[in-house]
């Protein structure tokens, strides 16, 4: 059986429309979900198998508020094999099932001074550094894809309103792909605060390429862990991002909660 055939058997009469990938410190969200089903990744052919500390590996189905969401905990980043496309079958399986919305999360880096740890921030667009495309390979014109507007501006919006309502600090950046797994030097913070980057990280990039393509709409957030590399003191590792993580983890999730329940 393949992954949408065991996912609509599991799903019942539930037609989740919006699709949801949590990164590192996003995991709190799965507390908002109501009458959840879960499916571990190694029941769905075509799904990755994470081997990050911190990414889970399973699909969880259900409602947040009246939204009938298809929750990812856990993604396939690119430093994991060195291919780019490792959530082309996820997507396109949620597409299938009848996703037309894509929201990112991730875990991420601050290369401006104001924005500190535990901020979250809107992404308004991003640069592929690595200049890597999970599209190489594919056939017909479609994969020339526009990336205007790719993080959707009306959904973006839609968040931001929300977060005001809260009372929430939601920043706006440009997210910089660096593809990892090292983090970066203190010379290539400085580079991407030249090109023009707010935040840095090694993910949601080729997500965001793969769901244009298949033609879904992309809201995304970064939740800030801590400054990038000689913008501070702290010694970087993937243990630290993920302490400072689990400690925004209920805000975060919070506010994501309430931001998936109002999206048309």
């Amino acid at each position: 059986m393949n992954a949408l055939d065991t996912i609509t058997h599991r799903a019942g009469q539930l037609q989740p429309r919006i699709a949801v990938v949590l990164g590192s410190g996003w995991g709190g969200l799965t507390e908002h979900i109501v009458d959840a089903i879960q499916i571990p990744y190694t029941e769905l052919d075509g799904f990755p198998q994470p081997t990050v500390a911190g990414h889970g590996g399973t699909l969880w189905l259900g409602r947040i508020g009246t939204q009938p969401v298809a929750v990812m905990s856990g993604r396939q980043h690119g430093y994991e094999s060195g291919a780019v496309d490792g959530m082309a079958v996820p997507l396109r399986t949620l597409q299938a099932l009848g996703c037309h919305t894509l929201v990112q999360t991730n875990a991420a880096g601050s290369v401006r001074p104001d924005m500190p740890p535990h901020s979250l921030m809107l992404i308004t667009d991003h640069l592929n550094l690595p200049q890597r495309s999970p599209l190489v390979g594919q056939a017909g014109n479609d994969r020339f894809v526009n990336m205007v507007n790719a993080y959707d501006s009306e959904l973006h919006r839609l968040a931001a309103r929300v977060a005001k309502g809260q009372g929430a600090t939601l920043f706006e950046g440009i997210y910089a792909w660096f593809l990892g797994p090292q983090f970066e030097t203190p010379a290539e913070i400085r580079m991407a605060q030249r090109l023009g980057a707010d935040a840095v990280g090694m993910s949601t990039v080729p997500e965001t390429i793969l769901a244009r393509h298949l033609g879904l709409r992309v809201l995304a957030l970064s939740m800030i862990t801590n400054f990038g590399a000689g913008m501070s003191s702290e010694t970087l590792s993937h243990a630290h991002t993920l302490s400072q993580a689990q400690e925004g983890s209920a805000r975060a999730s919070r506010l994501l909660a309430d931001i998936l329940a109002a999206l048309p």
